[in-house]
């Protein structure tokens, strides 16, 4: 499975509606929102979505899994 940096897994957070396919129209629809200038963004999106692309339901849905893990809160005693 592909390397996902800390800017694409925040982007993932942002736009993940539950299946990897979901993630990528979401992800596809949003770059039509874009300005001419928000050329970085555009970039980091299309390697999320040729990454998303590259993997898996099954690797994506522990992927998230790992991802959500990573976010939660520790528990205090």
């Amino acid at each position: 499975m592909s390397q996902f940096t800390v800017d694409e897994k925040n982007l993932i957070c942002i736009y993940h509606t539950g299946t990897r396919a979901d993630l990528i129209t979401e992800l596809s629809e949003m770059q039509k929102h874009l300005e001419q200038d928000e050329i970085e963004l555009l970039e980091l999106t299309n390697t999320v979505i040729d990454k998303l692309n590259e993997i898996s339901d099954n690797d994506f849905e522990n992927f998230v899994i790992e991802l959500v893990t990573d976010f939660e809160e520790p528990e205090f005693q």
